[in-house]
């Protein structure tokens, strides 16, 4: 019974005729269309702005090459910084920007100055924009 309501529903459907122009369901697609838009607009707003900066990315990798160079795993690294592993992570992967804080902790930890790293990155920066 319920297969002939569902056949019957989809002739009557077929009958409909075309859309009219000013159609109370003309007007409901119109809307549902420019929720559309607007939620991919959004979406593509918040995907461009989680993309990493290229200070981020710098600072992540120069905290990741010390942290390989003194042959520290992340989880040794968040242990003695007591962060947490993945936040490291995604310190080094430039996607999470370190506090003046934690970024005086990481670079305690791996033994230099802030100073002295921040010059490090102001560097590698420096080049990356002269190959821009």
């Amino acid at each position: 019974m319920g297969r002939k309501l569902v056949k019957a529903g989809l002739l009557e459907a077929a009958k409909m005729p075309l859309l009219q122009e000013g159609s109370e369901l003309s007007a409901h697609i119109a809307r549902l269309n420019t929720l559309v838009c607007r939620t991919f607009v959004f979406k593509t707003l918040i995907f461009l702005s989680m993309q990493p900066s290229k200070l981020d990315q710098t600072l992540g990798l120069e905290i990741q090459r010390r942290r390989i160079e003194k042959r520290w795993s992340q989880e040794y690294l968040a242990e003695v910084t007591n962060l947490h592993r993945t936040y490291i992570s995604q310190l080094e992967r430039g996607l999470k920007s370190p506090s003046v804080r934690v970024l005086s902790h990481i670079t305690n930890a791996l033994d230099i100055t802030m100073g002295e790293f921040l010059r490090v990155v102001e560097e590698l920066l420096s080049a990356y924009e002269k190959r821009d």
